[in-house]
């Protein structure tokens, strides 16, 4: 898939995302109240899948850190690098998302300190799979 037709894709996808959700957002009986504590908000499903992916790119990179040139494998070599790379910067997205939109502060169960954590854990990701994607070029 070439860069303009992604770009393509993620602007209509954002653009009808945008366009669902403005007549939720604008009806009273729609806005959110504060979560219990055992129940599973949107907020709180997406900054746990942003931290899990974050998480998912840290072990990744980890992996190809410790093996930069080994056999063909999910996080061998340039390929696991980039992945995590991916999954760190998916994963901050996400939290970033759920950090923006959040309505209250942290314990409103909104998804906010899962947000914070997505985001740090994202960020590390990111970071471990640039220095094992340098890594692996430079071995390559």
């Amino acid at each position: 898939m070439s860069v303009r037709r992604l770009l393509a894709v993620v602007a209509t996808a954002f653009s009808v995302c945008l366009g669902l959700a403005a007549p939720a957002a604008a009806h009273a009986s729609v806005q959110p109240v504060a979560a219990s504590v055992y129940s599973i908000s949107l907020g709180r499903l997406v900054a746990a899948t942003g931290a899990g992916l974050g998480l998912a790119g840290v072990v990744i990179a980890w992996r190809a850190l410790a093996r930069p040139a080994g056999r063909l494998g999910a996080s061998n070599g340039p390929f696991g690098a980039a992945a995590a790379v991916v999954a760190g910067v998916v994963g901050m997205t996400f939290g970033g998302l759920v950090a923006a939109t959040a309505d209250g502060g942290l314990g409103t169960g909104n998804g906010l300190g899962g947000a914070y954590v997505a985001l740090l854990v994202g960020l590390l990701g990111t970071a471990l799979g640039g220095v094992a994607l340098i890594r692996s070029r430079r071995t390559a």
